[in-house]
Order: structure tokens, then C-alpha cells, then sequence
């Protein structure tokens, strides 16, 4: 096969290459104590997650509902979603997901703490949450240590 056979888009990687920038990448992090936890919104490659576990990453990161399912699917059992999940469609999707691994979410406002809280009661579910605080790009998260600490107040009652 050549560089002409191939339908685009398509993926080449030197395989040696990326081999030896994991591995680099995990003995930094393991030998100053701190866990990997990929993000697979670059590659979105379930077999490039799964090196990245076997190097020593404790789970993946999916900016998306749909990335988590996929990576699910393929058999990653530890999924963070560092992304509201928004709307009765999507909060259900996550509930499937809880039930079939590990799945942690951030969150950031009352509104979607309480829709998932409604909806995992509902499914006897639970599913652990972290706060998501805006570190000055404006973009999400909580804006002050007021909206944190009442989120976080929130959390601890449910």
C-alpha cells in the first residue's frame, strides 16, 4: 500500500515514535507522583487510549458524551467528562454510561447539578461530580468562591 492508496481522512503514525512519547510522557508523570489521565479529543483513537492505559494512564478524558460512549465501547472503564451534560437526551445517555463504567462529570451551575442528581436518583445511580472553576479565560465554571462554595454545599446534600 502507498500514500496514494489510502482514502483520506486518514491517520499515519509512526508507531515507534508515538510508542517511545507515551512512554516518555508516563515515567515523567510516575516518577513525580502525578496520575495521567489523557485527553482523547485529539486522536479519538480507542487503540491510542488503550496504549495510553497500558503505559500506566489511570483513564480517560472525553470532552464529549459521544467521545465517552465510544471509548466505553472499546472498553475503557474509567471516563471523565469535563463538560456539562445538558438536556433530558444527553443526561440519560450519561445514566446508560454510569451503569456500564466509571464516570465522573464537572459541573458548574445549580441547573445542570440538579438535573443529573434528578435523573441518577431516578436510576439508582450515582455518579461523582467535580466543580468546575474558571481560572480566567471566561469561558465556564464557577466565577467566584461564592458560587463555589454554595455548589459545593449543594453537592454535599445530595
Amino acid at each position: 500500500m502507498t500514500v496514494d492508496d489510502l482514502e483520506t481522512p486518514a491517520v499515519i503514525v509512526e508507531l515507534d515514535i508515538m510508542n517511545a512519547n507515551v512512554k516518555k510522557m508516563q515515567d515523567f508523570l510516575s516518577a513525580h507522583g502525578i496520575a495521567c489521565r489523557p485527553h482523547v479529543k485529539t486522536h479519538k483513537i480507542p487503540a491510542i487510549a488503550h496504549l495510553q492505559l497500558r503505559a500506566g494512564a489511570i483513564g480517560v478524558t472525553c470532552q464529549k458524551l459521544s467521545e465517552a460512549e465510544v471509548m466505553v465501547n472499546a472498553g475503557m472503564m474509567d471516563i471523565l467528562i469535563p463538560y456539562n451534560i445538558v438536556g433530558p437526551a444527553k443526561v440519560d445517555r450519561l445514566a446508560r454510561l454510569v451503569r456500564q463504567a466509571t464516570v465522573r462529570v464537572t459541573v458548574d451551575s445549580v441547573t445542570t447539578l440538579e438535573a443529573l442528581s434528578a435523573t441518577m436518583h431516578r436510576e439508582d445511580l450515582t455518579l461523582p461530580v467535580m466543580i468546575e472553576c474558571d481560572l480566567g479565560a471566561g469561558r465556564c465554571g464557577v466565577q467566584s468562591l461564592e458560587e463555589l462554595t454554595d455548589l459545593a454545599r449543594r453537592i454535599e446534600r445530595l
